[in-house]
Protein backbone atom coordinates (compact mmCIF):
# COMPACT_ATOMS: atom_id res chain seq x y z
CA UNK A 1 0.00 0.00 0.00
CA UNK A 2 1.15 3.25 -1.15
CA UNK A 3 1.42 6.24 1.41
CA UNK A 4 -0.20 9.64 -0.39
CA UNK A 5 1.08 12.97 1.60
CA UNK A 6 -1.41 15.91 0.65
CA UNK A 7 0.66 18.68 -0.43
CA UNK A 8 -0.77 22.14 0.81
CA UNK A 9 -0.60 24.11 -2.21
CA UNK A 10 1.57 27.75 -1.31
CA UNK A 11 -0.37 30.77 -1.50
CA UNK A 12 0.93 33.77 -3.12
CA UNK A 13 -0.54 37.54 -2.70
CA UNK A 14 1.06 39.99 -5.07
CA UNK A 15 -0.07 43.69 -3.87
CA UNK A 16 0.13 45.88 -6.80
CA UNK A 17 0.71 49.72 -6.63
CA UNK A 18 -1.47 52.55 -6.47
CA UNK A 19 -0.62 55.00 -4.06
CA UNK A 20 -3.33 55.80 -1.30
CA UNK A 21 -5.48 53.61 -2.89
CA UNK A 22 -3.01 50.95 -1.46
CA UNK A 23 -4.52 51.26 1.41
CA UNK A 24 -7.38 48.54 0.49
CA UNK A 25 -4.35 45.94 0.79
CA UNK A 26 -5.08 46.18 4.86
CA UNK A 27 -8.33 45.07 4.28
CA UNK A 28 -8.02 42.57 1.49
CA UNK A 29 -5.20 40.88 3.55
CA UNK A 30 -7.78 40.64 6.73
CA UNK A 31 -10.81 39.53 4.72
CA UNK A 32 -9.07 36.81 3.50
CA UNK A 33 -7.63 35.89 6.76
CA UNK A 34 -11.46 35.59 8.18
CA UNK A 35 -11.63 32.97 4.94
CA UNK A 36 -8.66 31.58 6.37
CA UNK A 37 -6.46 32.35 3.74
CA UNK A 38 -2.87 33.19 5.18
CA UNK A 39 -0.14 33.65 2.38
CA UNK A 40 2.92 32.12 2.24
CA UNK A 41 4.67 34.18 0.17
CA UNK A 42 3.91 37.92 -0.19
CA UNK A 43 4.91 40.43 -3.05
CA UNK A 44 4.87 44.24 -3.37
CA UNK A 45 5.15 46.85 -5.61
CA UNK A 46 5.46 50.54 -4.15
CA UNK A 47 2.31 50.90 -1.44
CA UNK A 48 2.02 47.06 -1.66
CA UNK A 49 5.05 46.43 -0.49
CA UNK A 50 4.83 48.54 2.31
CA UNK A 51 1.78 47.12 3.24
CA UNK A 52 3.29 43.89 2.67
CA UNK A 53 6.29 44.51 4.27
CA UNK A 54 4.08 44.92 7.65
CA UNK A 55 1.63 42.62 7.24
CA UNK A 56 4.91 39.98 6.77
CA UNK A 57 6.55 41.42 10.07
CA UNK A 58 3.14 41.21 11.96
CA UNK A 59 2.60 45.25 12.08
CA UNK A 60 -0.72 45.42 10.36
CA UNK A 61 -2.90 45.86 12.82
CA UNK A 62 -0.32 48.92 14.05
CA UNK A 63 -0.61 49.95 11.08
CA UNK A 64 -4.46 50.22 10.12
CA UNK A 65 -5.04 51.47 13.70
CA UNK A 66 -2.86 54.31 12.31
CA UNK A 67 -4.36 54.58 8.77
CA UNK A 68 -7.55 54.65 10.02
CA UNK A 69 -6.81 57.69 12.27
CA UNK A 70 -4.89 59.70 9.73
CA UNK A 71 -6.30 63.38 8.79
CA UNK A 72 -5.67 65.62 6.12
CA UNK A 73 -3.48 67.51 8.41
CA UNK A 74 -1.30 64.75 9.22
CA UNK A 75 -1.06 63.62 5.52
CA UNK A 76 -0.02 67.16 4.22
CA UNK A 77 3.04 66.92 6.79
CA UNK A 78 4.59 64.50 4.88
CA UNK A 79 5.36 66.82 2.21
CA UNK A 80 7.15 70.19 1.37
CA UNK A 81 6.13 72.71 -0.76
CA UNK A 82 9.90 73.50 -2.35
CA UNK A 83 10.49 72.94 -6.31
CA UNK A 84 14.22 72.79 -5.44
CA UNK A 85 14.19 69.58 -4.12
CA UNK A 86 13.84 65.94 -5.80
CA UNK A 87 10.83 65.33 -4.92
CA UNK A 88 7.55 66.63 -2.46
CA UNK A 89 8.30 64.06 0.05
CA UNK A 90 9.81 64.61 4.02
CA UNK A 91 12.05 62.23 3.59
CA UNK A 92 12.86 62.12 7.32
CA UNK A 93 9.64 62.26 8.17
CA UNK A 94 8.23 59.18 6.06
CA UNK A 95 11.34 56.99 7.32
CA UNK A 96 10.13 57.99 10.91
CA UNK A 97 6.94 56.47 9.89
CA UNK A 98 8.03 53.38 8.79
CA UNK A 99 9.96 52.05 11.46
CA UNK A 100 7.33 53.05 13.90
CA UNK A 101 4.25 51.52 11.53
CA UNK A 102 6.03 49.31 9.41
CA UNK A 103 9.41 47.35 10.22
CA UNK A 104 11.80 48.16 12.93
CA UNK A 105 15.77 48.77 11.63
CA UNK A 106 17.97 45.82 10.80
CA UNK A 107 15.39 43.99 9.68
CA UNK A 108 16.11 41.30 6.84
CA UNK A 109 13.65 40.07 4.33
CA UNK A 110 15.05 36.71 5.08
CA UNK A 111 14.41 36.88 8.73
CA UNK A 112 10.75 37.22 8.51
CA UNK A 113 8.47 34.43 8.81
CA UNK A 114 7.09 34.45 5.37
CA UNK A 115 8.70 34.75 2.26
CA UNK A 116 8.94 38.44 0.58
CA UNK A 117 9.82 40.63 -2.17
CA UNK A 118 9.28 44.42 -3.76
CA UNK A 119 9.64 45.18 -6.80
CA UNK A 120 11.82 48.03 -8.03
CA UNK A 121 13.24 50.14 -11.36
CA UNK A 122 16.39 50.65 -12.08
CA UNK A 123 16.63 54.57 -13.53
CA UNK A 124 19.95 54.33 -15.35
CA UNK A 125 18.79 51.25 -17.40
CA UNK A 126 14.75 50.15 -17.23
CA UNK A 127 15.50 47.22 -15.56
CA UNK A 128 13.26 45.46 -13.12
CA UNK A 129 15.01 45.00 -9.96
CA UNK A 130 13.48 42.16 -7.15
CA UNK A 131 14.47 42.40 -3.74
CA UNK A 132 14.48 39.19 -2.08
CA UNK A 133 16.67 39.57 0.65
CA UNK A 134 18.32 42.23 2.19
CA UNK A 135 16.85 45.20 4.18
CA UNK A 136 13.33 45.51 4.64
CA UNK A 137 12.89 48.47 4.96
CA UNK A 138 15.45 49.39 2.19
CA UNK A 139 13.42 47.07 -0.42
CA UNK A 140 9.83 49.30 0.57
CA UNK A 141 12.10 52.50 -0.32
CA UNK A 142 13.47 51.30 -3.62
CA UNK A 143 10.06 50.28 -4.36
CA UNK A 144 7.72 52.91 -3.45
CA UNK A 145 9.61 56.20 -4.94
CA UNK A 146 7.49 57.80 -7.02
CA UNK A 147 9.10 59.55 -9.64
CA UNK A 148 8.32 63.28 -8.71
CA UNK A 149 7.04 62.56 -4.98
CA UNK A 150 9.77 60.77 -3.84
CA UNK A 151 13.84 61.34 -4.91
CA UNK A 152 15.21 58.59 -6.07
CA UNK A 153 16.30 55.69 -3.81
CA UNK A 154 20.10 54.50 -4.00
CA UNK A 155 21.21 50.88 -3.05
CA UNK A 156 24.68 49.49 -3.89
CA UNK A 157 25.26 52.36 -6.35
CA UNK A 158 22.46 51.77 -8.47
CA UNK A 159 19.80 54.72 -8.37
CA UNK A 160 15.99 53.19 -8.02
CA UNK A 161 12.06 54.44 -8.76
CA UNK A 162 8.87 53.40 -8.15
CA UNK A 163 8.75 49.06 -9.20
CA UNK A 164 4.99 50.18 -10.97
CA UNK A 165 6.79 51.40 -13.62
CA UNK A 166 7.37 48.00 -14.92
CA UNK A 167 5.64 45.43 -12.63
CA UNK A 168 2.50 47.40 -11.32
CA UNK A 169 0.94 43.40 -10.02
CA UNK A 170 4.15 41.28 -9.38
CA UNK A 171 2.36 37.62 -9.98
CA UNK A 172 5.59 37.25 -11.95
CA UNK A 173 7.80 37.47 -8.51
CA UNK A 174 5.11 35.16 -6.67
CA UNK A 175 5.09 32.30 -9.07
CA UNK A 176 9.34 32.75 -9.24
CA UNK A 177 9.48 32.51 -5.43
CA UNK A 178 7.40 29.00 -5.65
CA UNK A 179 3.83 30.02 -5.72
CA UNK A 180 1.26 27.93 -6.67
CA UNK A 181 -1.88 29.79 -6.25
CA UNK A 182 -1.64 33.91 -6.85
CA UNK A 183 -3.61 36.08 -5.42
CA UNK A 184 -3.43 39.33 -7.17
CA UNK A 185 -4.49 42.94 -6.23
CA UNK A 186 -4.72 45.33 -9.22
CA UNK A 187 -5.49 48.89 -7.86
CA UNK A 188 -5.23 50.25 -11.35
CA UNK A 189 -7.94 48.97 -13.19
CA UNK A 190 -10.56 51.67 -13.17
CA UNK A 191 -8.31 54.79 -13.29
CA UNK A 192 -7.59 56.05 -16.47
CA UNK A 193 -9.45 59.49 -17.27
CA UNK A 194 -10.64 59.46 -13.48
CA UNK A 195 -8.12 61.75 -12.12
CA UNK A 196 -8.56 65.43 -14.24
CA UNK A 197 -11.90 66.27 -12.61
CA UNK A 198 -12.25 70.17 -12.60
CA UNK A 199 -12.31 71.05 -9.26
CA UNK A 200 -12.50 74.55 -7.15
CA UNK A 201 -9.34 74.63 -4.88
CA UNK A 202 -11.29 75.01 -1.90
CA UNK A 203 -9.52 75.78 1.87
CA UNK A 204 -9.45 73.24 4.25
CA UNK A 205 -12.74 73.79 6.67
CA UNK A 206 -10.10 72.85 9.66
CA UNK A 207 -8.18 75.51 8.22
CA UNK A 208 -5.40 73.79 6.77
CA UNK A 209 -5.07 74.65 3.23
CA UNK A 210 -1.69 72.92 2.87
CA UNK A 211 -2.46 70.15 0.29
CA UNK A 212 -4.59 73.09 -1.64
CA UNK A 213 -1.92 75.31 -1.29
CA UNK A 214 0.34 72.45 -2.84
CA UNK A 215 -1.84 71.61 -5.59
CA UNK A 216 -2.31 75.10 -6.65
CA UNK A 217 0.69 75.47 -6.57
CA UNK A 218 1.95 73.16 -8.73
CA UNK A 219 -0.66 74.18 -10.74
CA UNK A 220 0.37 77.56 -11.09
CA UNK A 221 4.02 76.27 -11.75
CA UNK A 222 2.78 74.42 -14.68
CA UNK A 223 0.25 76.77 -16.09
CA UNK A 224 3.02 79.55 -16.25
CA UNK A 225 5.14 77.68 -18.42
CA UNK A 226 2.58 78.18 -21.13
CA UNK A 227 1.12 81.84 -19.99
CA UNK A 228 -0.93 82.03 -23.23
CA UNK A 229 -2.86 78.97 -22.62
CA UNK A 230 -3.90 79.76 -18.99
CA UNK A 231 -6.87 81.94 -20.10
CA UNK A 232 -8.40 79.29 -22.62
CA UNK A 233 -7.87 76.13 -20.54
CA UNK A 234 -8.05 74.88 -17.28
CA UNK A 235 -4.35 73.15 -17.23
CA UNK A 236 -3.30 70.46 -15.54
CA UNK A 237 -1.23 71.14 -12.37
CA UNK A 238 1.91 69.70 -11.76
CA UNK A 239 0.66 66.68 -9.55
CA UNK A 240 -2.08 66.37 -11.58
CA UNK A 241 0.22 65.52 -14.47
CA UNK A 242 2.46 63.14 -12.60
CA UNK A 243 -0.94 61.16 -11.10
CA UNK A 244 -2.22 60.90 -14.51
CA UNK A 245 0.90 59.49 -15.90
CA UNK A 246 1.38 56.93 -13.53
CA UNK A 247 -2.20 56.14 -14.02
CA UNK A 248 -1.62 55.36 -17.73
CA UNK A 249 1.36 53.63 -17.20
CA UNK A 250 0.86 51.24 -14.56
CA UNK A 251 -2.53 50.19 -16.16
CA UNK A 252 -0.95 49.67 -19.57
CA UNK A 253 1.93 47.91 -18.16
CA UNK A 254 -0.40 46.11 -15.76
CA UNK A 255 -2.81 44.74 -18.68
CA UNK A 256 -0.06 43.69 -20.70
CA UNK A 257 1.78 41.82 -17.71
CA UNK A 258 -1.47 39.75 -16.27
CA UNK A 259 -2.33 38.83 -19.97
CA UNK A 260 0.83 37.00 -20.44
CA UNK A 261 0.60 35.66 -16.81
CA UNK A 262 -2.55 35.93 -15.03
CA UNK A 263 -3.11 35.14 -11.56
CA UNK A 264 -5.77 32.37 -10.07
CA UNK A 265 -7.42 35.45 -8.05
CA UNK A 266 -7.97 38.84 -9.15
CA UNK A 267 -9.21 41.17 -7.06
CA UNK A 268 -9.89 44.80 -8.14
CA UNK A 269 -10.97 47.34 -5.57
CA UNK A 270 -12.93 50.18 -6.77
CA UNK A 271 -11.24 53.19 -5.91
CA UNK A 272 -10.75 54.98 -9.13
CA UNK A 273 -12.70 58.33 -6.98
CA UNK A 274 -9.54 58.40 -4.69
CA UNK A 275 -6.30 60.93 -5.36
CA UNK A 276 -2.98 60.06 -5.84
CA UNK A 277 -2.14 62.01 -2.20
CA UNK A 278 -5.56 61.11 -0.61
CA UNK A 279 -4.12 59.37 2.44
CA UNK A 280 -6.30 60.11 4.80
CA UNK A 281 -8.91 58.52 3.09
CA UNK A 282 -8.05 55.11 4.72
CA UNK A 283 -10.97 53.89 6.50
CA UNK A 284 -12.89 54.05 3.13
CA UNK A 285 -9.75 52.16 1.24
CA UNK A 286 -9.50 49.51 3.63
CA UNK A 287 -13.51 48.94 3.54
CA UNK A 288 -13.38 48.66 -0.16
CA UNK A 289 -10.67 45.77 0.14
CA UNK A 290 -13.07 44.10 2.65
CA UNK A 291 -15.97 44.53 0.40
CA UNK A 292 -13.63 43.46 -3.27
CA UNK A 293 -12.84 40.01 -1.13
CA UNK A 294 -16.58 39.46 -0.41
CA UNK A 295 -17.46 40.00 -4.00
CA UNK A 296 -14.73 37.30 -4.98
CA UNK A 297 -15.64 35.19 -2.20
CA UNK A 298 -16.86 32.05 -4.04
CA UNK A 299 -14.28 32.39 -6.34
CA UNK A 300 -11.17 32.06 -3.83
CA UNK A 301 -13.45 29.00 -1.26
CA UNK A 302 -13.48 27.47 -5.08
CA UNK A 303 -9.72 27.75 -6.34
CA UNK A 304 -7.94 27.53 -2.63
CA UNK A 305 -9.86 24.42 -1.77
CA UNK A 306 -12.42 25.38 1.02
CA UNK A 307 -15.54 25.57 -1.01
Amino acid sequence: MTNKTTHSPKIGLALGSGSSRGWAHIGIVNALAKLGVEADIVCGCSIGGLVGAAYTAGNLEKLEAWVRSLTKLETARFFELNFSLNGFVNTDRFHAFLTDYVCGEGVNIEDMQKIFATVSTELETGREIWFTDGSVLESVWASISIPGLFPPYQNQGRWMVDGGLVNPVPVSICRALGADIVIAVNLNGDIIGKHFVDKPVKKSESGNGFMDSLKESAREYSSALFPGLKEKANIPGLLDAIAGSINITQDRITRSRMAGDPPDILLSPRLSHVGLLEFYRGTEAIQEGIDSVERKRAEIEFIIGRG
